[in-house]
């Protein structure tokens, strides 16, 4: 699959950000801006040399070496998906081969983010421009605010990025964001998705576990894993929010099916995003990582969750999942607006199955893993490539023509990782970011490559 995705992208897109498989062309995808910058190589470079592909990776590696021009970006970029995808990308290529070309195109690229860290608060705006530095945030980001998920979720790449380059500026800008966090007053002891960088002060109180929250929880537990255990503020931070959340947003449904809801305002809407799937292998990662009095919990939810998950999957007709599934009286774990209905090769269920899977050796999970699989090659997979779909419960779905750069970065990456051996990037040595690539745990694991001062 992975050969078929990335062979496609090579002969119809190649240095584009995405590719359109049925339309056989590039892609020009507006998370990145509106010019070419190869977003699909820097993402699927670490799944090319997991899976030993090595001609492909030695092709992508002299196109980052080459012809990466971030003098071509001149539009505004997400700091957050720019961060995740390149920077993630690259440092992972990095410390799985030590060639320092990965580092130095990483640190370019951060360097380009900097800019967005200049507001009252430290607390970086959602957009920069490559260009002129100029940050902003979305206009549509309550009044103003920078989102939850996004300046949450720069901390493992940050930190890495200080320890191999020996330069501390990235590590405290995300200290600073932390420090910021922790010494605010959370509402019912909840994160909402919207901070304002200019006041300092929370914007609509809303609380999500999917899109605007989701890896911010991650990252909380994922930069204590990163330092060997280390950083106890991080995993006291987990712990906290985790608990707030179960309290206000964890529900069972009449069926049984255990979900995460929004809230808005306080009032839960019984809705869950599929990135919020993620949540059943965080959890079981949370729970066999430290025993503490929640462990059992934990992976009491982790189970709960991913099956919940798996069933939005087994309840359409393509078995794959739809965007966002509800929870009312005559309808469980299933979409019901068209605009949720959509499928666009997203990880998240597959990250979990593939966590679970290593945290408990259930072999349900490697079969609905294989189940997802099948989907993908039945209603996905066209001649140029990989297609998303726009409705998961339709017999002859409609395939929406975009091959996403995160299918080859995490979903094929996951079920490869789902069917390997454990100690293929093994969970003691190594943490995922959210993009799935892999950095190393610093103590344990000798690719952690730190530079030497």
């Amino acid at each position: 699959m992975m050969k078929h995705a990335w062979d496609n992208y090579v002969r119809y897109a190649w240095g584009k950000n995405e590719l359109k498989p049925i339309s056989k062309r590039g892609h020009g995808a507006s998370i990145f801006g509106n010019m070419p910058v190869g977003a699909t190589i820097l993402d699927g470079l670490d799944t090319l040399y997991i899976m030993g592909m090595k001609e492909e990776f030695k092709q992508a590696r002299d196109w980052v070496a080459n012809e990466l021009d971030l003098g071509s970006m001149t539009s505004d970029v997400s700091v957050f998906e720019v961060n995740i995808r390149f920077v993630g990308g690259l440092l992972a290529c990095f410390a799985l081969t030590g060639d320092v070309v990965f580092r130095d195109k990483a640190q370019q690229i951060a360097d380009k983010l900097l800019p967005a860290f200049d507001t009252p608060t430290g607390i970086p705006n959602a957009l920069v421009n490559f260009k002129t530095g100029v940050s902003k945030n979305y206009g549509w980001a309550s009044g103003g605010s920078s989102i939850l998920s996004e300046f949450g979720t720069l901390h493992l790449e940050m930190a890495y990025l200080s320890d191999v380059t020996g330069k501390p500026i990235y590590r405290n800008k995300v200290d600073h964001i932390r420090k910021v966090l922790r010494e605010l007053e959370k509402p019912n002891g909840l994160y909402p998705n919207y901070l304002n960088p200019k006041t300092g002060k929370w914007g609509q109180h809303h609380m999500s576990m999917g899109a605007l929250g989701d890896s911010f929880y991650e990252y909380l537990l994922k930069a204590w894993l990163q330092v060997n255990k280390e950083d106890n503020e991080a995993r006291q931070m987990f712990d906290d929010a985790m608990q707030a959340v179960f309290l206000h947003m964890l529900h069972t449904s009449p069926n049984g099916l255990m979900y995460f809801a929004e809230l808005k305002f306080d009032r839960p809407e019984h809705k869950m995003d599929h990135l919020s799937c993620f949540s059943g292998g965080l959890l079981g990662l949370a729970s066999r990582t430290l025993n503490n009095e929640l462990s059992h919990k934990y992976m009491e939810v982790a189970e709960k969750i991913t099956s919940t998950c798996h069933e939005s999957y087994d309840r359409s007709f393509t078995k794959l999942g739809p965007e966002a599934f509800r929870f009312t009286e005559g309808s469980e774990a299933r979409a019901l607006k068209s605009s949720e209905k959509y499928y666009i090769l997203r990880p998240e269920v597959i990250e979990s199955y593939f966590i679970m899977y290593r945290v408990t050796k259930d072999p349900k999970y490697r079969e609905w893993g294989w189940q997802a699989v099948q989907a993908l090659e039945k209603y996905c997979r066209v001649p140029g490539g990989f297609t998303g779909l726009k409705n998961v419960y339709s017999e002859d779905p409609q395939q929406d023509d975009v091959q996403q750069s995160f299918f080859l970065a995490e979903t094929l990456k996951y079920l490869y990782l789902l069917f390997s051996d454990d100690s293929l990037l093994s969970l003691d040595e190594w943490v995922f970011n959210t993009e799935a690539h892999p950095l190393p745990i610093k103590g344990v694991n000798p690719y952690y490559r730190e530079s030497v001062p």
